[in-house]
């Protein structure tokens, strides 16, 4: 089954009110289906700098709080709520709250956590990765045992434990709003796979930083074996299940103030690889477009989300692509 595109943006800045709602406002009347927020809380300074990761200045669930209260139509996600920095009890509640405050029109994003730094910045213990998927296995099952129940809900696993829990208020989405699980690397596909609605593919950051290591686990190759993780942990639900990615790396011609050769330096690739790689969108508008629709096409891919910094460059796409 081809699924129609759909595009999301991903906010960073807009440290004001003013910007925030101004944001929320303009990605739902540009045609974007939904509003991401991510789950970062490091500022500038010593624990940021070498990790390759941008400053968020709003925190997630009164960022997605807001945005909810201020649209109509929008759908608003978190891409993706870190587990290790949330007490899954109330994390169900919160999101529950944001969907019914939203009328509906929330998506559950879950990540089991990768940056090192900021887990040490946040003095939160930094586990294994199999600890972290772990909790990111528990706490999506009893979120989406939570959102369903129609009473007490009792849960009973190594990191999550829950006695004589109700989850209220009722989600106005039924039985769940949609859950996404995010990663590149096998476990956290295969899970994802198993549990979510949509399946988030992402770098391979296990080094905890964003860098060389990033790029070379999202090659073609390595993209393929991605889908395949996701395939074995989906088994016959594989084909309900919707595939999103991000485009990092954007330059679109005669609307990015980016350089398709700043882009090629900032990744080491060489402009034919670049424009074919499955996080970047370099080249005119007809060259994104036919490349983001061959991708869906090898890959599976049809929801996509981009930067806050890179809406206005975008928006030709979204017209063009977005609902076909």
């Amino acid at each position: 089954m081809t699924r129609p595109f759909r595009f999301s943006i991903q906010a960073f800045s807009s440290p004001t009110r003013k910007e925030w709602v101004e944001l929320a406002h303009k990605v739902e009347a540009s045609g974007f289906s939904a509003l991401h927020v991510a789950d970062h809380y490091l500022g500038p300074g010593t624990m940021i700098e070498g990790t390759g990761h941008r400053v968020q200045a709003m925190a997630l669930i009164p960022a997605m709080t807001a945005a909810a209260m201020v649209t109509s139509t929008l759908r608003i996600g978190s891409r993706m709520a870190v587990v290790s920095y949330h007490l899954p009890t109330i994390l169900t509640k919160e999101m529950a709250t944001i969907d019914v405050l939203s009328e509906g029109r929330l998506e559950v994003g879950l990540g089991a956590g990768w940056l090192e730094r900021e887990y040490e910045a946040l003095g939160i213990p930094f586990e294994s990765p199999g600890k972290r998927i772990q909790l990111l296995r528990e706490t999506t099952e009893f979120m989406i045992q939570a959102f369903a129940a129609e009473g007490e809900l009792d849960y009973r696993g190594e990191f999550v434990q829950s006695h004589g829990y109700t989850a209220v208020p009722a989600t106005v989405q039924r039985p769940h709003p949609p859950i996404m699980i995010g990663g590149g690397a096998p476990k956290v596909l295969r899970l994802a796979g198993e549990l979510a609605d949509i399946v988030s593919v992402n770098f391979n950051n296990s080094s905890g930083v964003v860098g060389a290591g990033s790029i070379a686990s999202s090659t073609a190759e390595e993209t393929h074996k991605k889908i395949e993780w996701i395939r074995e942990g989906a088994g016959d639900r594989f084909d309900s299940l919707e595939l999103e990615t991000a485009t990092y790396f954007i330059s679109v011609e005669g609307r990015s103030q980016i350089t398709p050769e700043a882009v090629m330096t900032r990744t080491g690739m060489d402009l034919t690889t670049l424009q074919a790689f499955p996080h970047a969108a370099v080249g005119s508008v007809d060259q994104i477009c036919e490349e983001l629709q061959r991708r869906r096409e090898e890959y599976g891919f049809s929801a996509i989300t981009v930067g806050d910094a890179h809406l206005e460059a975008f928006l030709p796409i979204v017209e063009r692509l977005a609902g076909t």
